[in-house]
């Protein structure tokens, strides 16, 4: 059987990431031009159409249904991790989470006409009892030996389950804020809405590399600004139409922002600008006022000239300095609406 293999890169490239990092791309989700590879490539004899796609799975399932004759979608960006595939009309969408974490294997029973039936199972990685490839583990020894002291070195260690998952704020997000809270003198901090990066358990050490893992990119500066109550709730107005629009092509990934040293309340059913409510500070317990400037601390910011240490130096100052981390589950973000 002849799969045709059709790519389709994150389409919200230049918002989510800072643009001038990449001056002459340009992205967008072009459904036009996915309809024609489609035809394209079934005139060229192709039985199974795939798009492997960095959409995220509510933008992947409109393109299915505006779309035809794309099989199956293999959806990255938002890191869902689906037990079985997701039809729509005749399309499959597949995701399988991130960092490693799962691996999806897709049995395609095709003829002349197309599928005629599959099998699915979305698989457990468990890295404790599975052989290193030797040719694999031998190139990434290499790899890191020049680094590896200074990866290994522990900084601290856990009494805490540090983990992402989920829209909202986890235990590795709420350390990022607090540290960012502690060492930049800030109010509030504000840390992107990412997902990626493995856990660590209770009673586990923190490295240098554990830091990374959660903190590591191109642009890491973290600044500390003055922002007034209004613009913060203007903010967080913004990312949530970017989770909760309700069309998906206006969605432009699967994360709130995440926020320290101030709690609020979020109806997603409501529509943009009435969503946000009942922003307090909660080192004082005073209600955000529109008019008055608090001092933000953040990271990740598009702006070219982004001034402050990089994040990962602020974590490891603030965890040495700690010695052990306690994290308790954030309650101070309330969901409704759902």
């Amino acid at each position: 059987a002849k799969i045709a293999v059709i790519g389709q890169a994150f389409p919200y490239m230049p918002i989510a990431n800072p643009g001038w990092m990449f001056p002459n791309l340009s992205f967008g989700i072009r459904e036009a031009r996915i309809q024609e590879m489609v035809a394209e490539v079934k005139q060229e004899g192709a039985d199974v159409v795939v798009l492997l796609s960095h959409n995220g799975f509510d933008v992947d399932r409109k393109v299915a249904q505006q779309v035809s004759g794309i099989d199956v979608i293999l959806s990255g960006h938002t890191h869902d991790a689906v037990p079985e595939p997701v039809k729509v009309g005749e399309t499959m969408i597949i995701a399988s989470g991130s960092n490693g974490k799962f691996v999806s294997r897709l049995d395609l029973d095709v003829d002349k006409n197309g599928i005629k039936d599959f099998t699915y199972k979305l698989i457990p990685v468990f890295a404790d009892v599975i052989a290193p490839d030797p040719e694999m583990a031998t190139l990434i020894e290499k790899e890191r030996a020049p680094f590896k002291e200074e990866l290994e070195e522990v900084i601290g260690t856990t009494d805490s389950l540090l983990y992402r998952r989920g829209n909202f704020n986890g235990t590795w997000d709420d350390l990022i804020c607090q540290a960012l809270i502690e060492e930049r003198e800030a109010d509030i901090a504000l840390s992107p809405g990412f997902r990626w990066g493995p856990s660590l358990l209770p009673g586990d050490n923190i490295t240098r590399e554990d830091i990374h893992n959660a903190t590591s990119m191109t642009y890491p500066n973290a600044y500390r600004s003055e922002m007034t109550g209004q613009y913060l709730h203007e903010i967080l107005e913004d990312v949530a139409d970017n989770l909760f629009n309700p069309d998906p092509y206006y969605q432009q990934g699967g994360d709130m922002v995440r926020v320290g040293g101030m709690g609020y309340s979020i109806d997603v059913s409501k529509p943009v600008g009435e969503r946000v409510t009942n922003m307090t500070l909660l080192k004082s317990g005073e209600t955000i006022d529109p008019a008055r400037t608090y001092v933000v601390s953040g990271w990740a910011s598009v702006g070219e000239d982004t001034e402050g240490p990089e994040i990962w130096q602020v974590v490891e100052d603030y965890i040495s300095r700690k010695g052990t981390i306690t994290m308790d589950p954030n309650s101070t973000v309330r969901v409704t609406g759902v």
